[in-house]
């Protein structure tokens, strides 16, 4: 290892983390992470997320009453988006509970969950918007007079094959995969209930995915499971608005992330995308790692012996870009993990393999797991952006998005600001013991605080892939133009990709007018960060 490389063993214990940290300019982040109570979690607003304050409840009972944790976390981390959030077991609830909230929503995904009397009167007697997703609507269409003020009862699930969902005149798709089917609602008085959104079936025929009568907002079906970049995911994240920010005015932004930039990048290909980025006047990020590693080839070297790569970097903040820490080597220890062991391949804060179907299986956190590990390795990539004169980055992304919650709270501390997508697990949101075998991932279409406290960047198109992998598709221009004008139907969301600079320019100057000509204005991260 070369005198210039900054060791991990020499920053490893905490202490020395704190002071390399310390040392390169990173803050100590105030402790904004959600609060847990033995029943309850809440968390707070994403910049600039104003003043709504959401109730999320959800089910615990029976052998998936885990997945209840599940989509509470996914709904708190939207919900940041506008204001504060409290999640809790519904099976808590008591009387005069949601008075102190915005609104409220019930994640049914437990069938016959017991729902507590209190919640189904508070319901029915509320005029604050209620969304209610999924099971156990029945209960709440049994209450005396619901029907004469709804204008609908509880129907049946039709198990049909529903493979798209249309909403604001555009359609958003939904997997094939998916055969957990759709309640589709007896409807008593159509003047009182209004289809907000409707599942196609194959034969043509259509029923409500999401509908609303008065204050109550019904949706079908969990919206959480086999989400893709065009699913009708983005259905529900627009519906938040209606209930938590109705006066949000339509704005559809884009950002770009050039990504997995090492030393052993071409410096003339980042300068000539520099270049072209900055003459579509496109502010952009940059994510990079300073060390790059090898062990099977024998390569170990940062930054600071490839000055040509150092030169580019500047350029391109010259040209208006910003650099994020993309980890510090992106890829862990001498292992192939789960490729070849290299730098910009691997994962570095989690364990993966290859099944023999060639997908790629998360196995669980590294061996040396802790927030002190973690903060080390930062704090290592941090001497090294300070060392090169590039300054320290005051965002970080995980390198392929995975990590534990031990290193999602090592980045809160030390940045407080990440731009990826997030993987979390059960446990998270109740502070039970993390269940790294039930592991989900979620993007955002819009700026959130998630459960682990920090604000997160959205990354929520994909990027282009001309050859498939892993059994990922090609994914080209084309496609990911196609994303951005389904998430449209976001009244305030963004179009966001990342692109690998070995592509060159041809890809980007298809991309990047084409989703200006779709309606999106590109911003820099820091100003997402700005709420």
């Amino acid at each position: 290892m070369r005198a210039t490389t900054v060791s991990r063993r020499s920053v490893l214990v905490a202490g020395a983390a704190a002071a390399a940290a310390a040392a390169v300019g990173f803050n100590s982040m105030a402790a904004d992470a959600a609060g847990v109570t033995a029943t309850s979690r809440s968390g707070s607003a994403a910049p600039g997320g104003g003043t709504a304050k959401t109730l999320v409840l959800y089910d615990t009972t029976g052998d998936f009453g885990w997945l209840g944790e599940v989509y509470a976390t996914q709904t708190a981390n939207l919900s940041s988006h506008f204001g504060s959030w409290t999640a809790a077991p519904v099976a808590k609830y008591r009387s005069g509970d949601l008075k102190n909230y915005t609104a409220v929503i019930y994640l049914g995904s437990t069938y016959d969950e017991p729902l507590p009397a209190a919640f189904l009167a508070d319901v029915i007697a509320t005029t604050k918007p209620v969304i209610w997703v999924r099971d156990n609507i029945w209960q709440l269409t049994k209450v005396d007079g619901f029907a004469a003020k709804y204008g609908f009862t509880s129907g049946l699930f039709d198990f049909g094959d529903v493979a798209e969902v249309s909403y604001k005149g555009r359609t958003l798709t939904r997997s094939a995969d998916n055969r957990s089917g759709l309640m589709n609602l007896a409807i008593s008085d159509a003047a009182k209930v209004t289809t907000l959104a409707a599942a196609k079936r194959a034969d043509g025929s259509a029923l409500p995915w999401a509908a609303r009568s008065g204050n109550l907002t019904y949706v079908g079906e969990i919206p959480f499971s086999y989400v893709t970049h065009d699913d009708r995911y983005l259905i529900f994240a627009d519906l938040l608005f209606d209930a938590l920010a109705p006066r949000t005015p339509e704005r559809h932004r884009a950002l770009i992330r050039i990504e997995d930039v090492g030393p052993d990048a071409d410096p003339a290909a980042l300068t000539a995308i520099a270049d072209y980025l900055s003459s579509m006047k496109v502010p952009f990020t940059v994510a990079v790692y300073p060390r790059h590693r090898n062990p099977q080839a024998g390569e170990d070297y940062t930054l600071l012996t490839r000055p040509a790569v150092v030169s580019a970097l500047k350029y391109m903040k010259a040209k208006g870009g910003t650099l994020l820490m993309h980890g510090y080597t992106h890829q862990y220890g001498s292992v192939n993990n789960p490729y070849d062991g290299a730098s910009g391949n691997d994962f570095e804060f989690y364990t993966a393999h290859v099944d023999s179907a060639d997908r790629v299986i998360y196995d669980g956190p590294v061996k040396e797991d802790s927030v002190a590990w973690a903060t080390a390795r930062m704090a290592a990539s941090g001497t090294v952006f300070a060392a090169t004169g590039l300054g320290a980055p005051k965002i970080f992304e995980f390198p392929h998005y995975a990590a534990s919650p031990a290193d999602y709270q090592a980045v809160h501390n030390l940045f407080g600001k990440r731009y990826d997508r997030g993987l979390y697990f059960p446990g998270v949101l109740t502070g039970s013991r993390y269940d790294y075998s039930r592991q989900f991932g979620q993007f955002f279409p819009y700026l959130v605080r998630d459960v682990y406290g920090s604000a997160v960047v959205p990354e929520n198109i994909g990027n282009v892939e001309p050859e498939a992998y892993n059994t990922h598709p090609v994914r080209l221009p084309a496609d990911l133009i196609a994303s951005a004008r389904r998430n449209l139907v976001v009244r305030d969301g963004v179009a966001s990709f990342f692109y690998h600079p070995y592509l060159g320019v041809d890809y980007l100057k298809e991309l990047v007018p084409g989703i200006i000509e779709t309606g999106y204005t590109f911003v820099s991260a820091d100003t997402m960060l700005k709420g």
